[in-house]
């Protein structure tokens, strides 16, 4: 991280031109029609529980999406489906020419080095017993056929590019030896390590310090920015929503509410439900142009954070 505490521009990637080191150029849409998610109740004098109710909306390429909506609302089951951890009840997800739900054994593996997920909780996404630069390894010799020399190199420059400098340092860092936030920038370096097409971050600033959580989402704005891959961002905070997605989509119960431009979402809320998200926080757009504020335009980024 350089002096000003920016992220310093990510080194120049080169190879021959294959994805094992190139940003995807032609992103799939995701689209995800008419899904639900029932779980059955194994007391038979208890309902079953719908988690997901008739849900349907896509994400085009290279866009970023916010599924916002409170604890309970289905969001992480939503998740869980689009990467293939669950299937649906009803409906169907494919991204491009992929039935995510018909996808099984190799073929579910090959899709996970297309879409990853960055975890909510940073201190159970990593092992313990390995090193930092193992984990973010691991991703580049299983997707990316790289030799162990190759993909150390890329471990290093995607540590570079993260901000968790010198590279080399923290790569033989073990996770108990990081702050919440440099787990978190682990976690986003691991995600990218196999150049995927969609990222579907799931709560990814909501265990973090306040002072950390900028820092966060202007790096996964930048590598949507920059990389042209798809973003779904997953969060019960509208205001992180605002800074890192193109379109909201507001979940309550299962079932989708409200839908729109980040900019009309925010400033012209139809739904009660997304009133009741919006009079929660500190909201800046209830009054001047609803314009969303580039990462830029946030307060000035916390301090590099110390070497442990």
């Amino acid at each position: 991280m350089s002096a000003d505490g920016d992220v310093p521009a990510e080194p120049a990637l080169v190879g021959n031109g294959d994805r094992r080191l190139t940003v995807a150029s032609s992103v799939p849409p995701l689209v995800v029609s008419g899904v639900s998610k029932i779980y059955a109740n194994r007391l038979r004098s208890e309902k079953a529980v719908t988690a997901v109710d008739d849900v349907s909306f896509t994400i085009a390429p290279g866009a970023a999406v916010a599924l916002v909506g409170a604890s309970g609302s289905g969001k992480s089951t939503l998740a869980k489906m689009i990467t293939g951890s669950e299937r649906p009840t009803a409906g169907s997800i494919t991204f491009g020419d992929l039935a995510v739900e018909r996808l099984r054994r190799n073929a579910l593996r090959r899709f996970h080095g297309r879409v990853q997920i960055i975890f909510q909780d940073p201190y159970g996404a990593l092992n313990p017993l390995h090193t930092v630069g193992y984990a973010v390894m691991r991703p580049c010799e299983n997707f990316l056929d790289m030799s162990p020399r190759e993909a150390m190199g890329r471990v290093h420059e995607l540590l570079e590019t993260v901000g968790l400098t010198p590279p080399t340092q923290y790569a033989a860092k073990l996770p108990h030896q990081l702050s919440g936030g440099q787990r978190q920038r682990v976690v986003i370096a691991r995600a990218l390590a196999c150049n995927p097409e969609l990222i579907v971050a799931d709560e990814p600033v909501s265990m973090l310090d306040v002072s950390l959580r900028a820092g966060v989402l202007r790096l996964l704005a930048k590598f949507r920015e920059e990389r042209g891959l798809s973003l779904l961002y997953i969060t019960h905070d509208l205001l992180g929503a605002r800074v890192v997605s193109d379109e909201i989509i507001v979940l309550n119960r299962g079932r989708i509410v409200e839908q729109g431009r980040t900019k009309q979402v925010l400033q012209h809320p139809r739904d009660s439900y997304t009133v009741q998200l919006l009079n929660a926080v500190a909201n800046p757009f209830a009054a001047g142009d609803g314009a969303r504020p580039s990462p830029e335009a946030l307060p000035a980024r916390p301090p590099a954070e110390p070497a442990v």
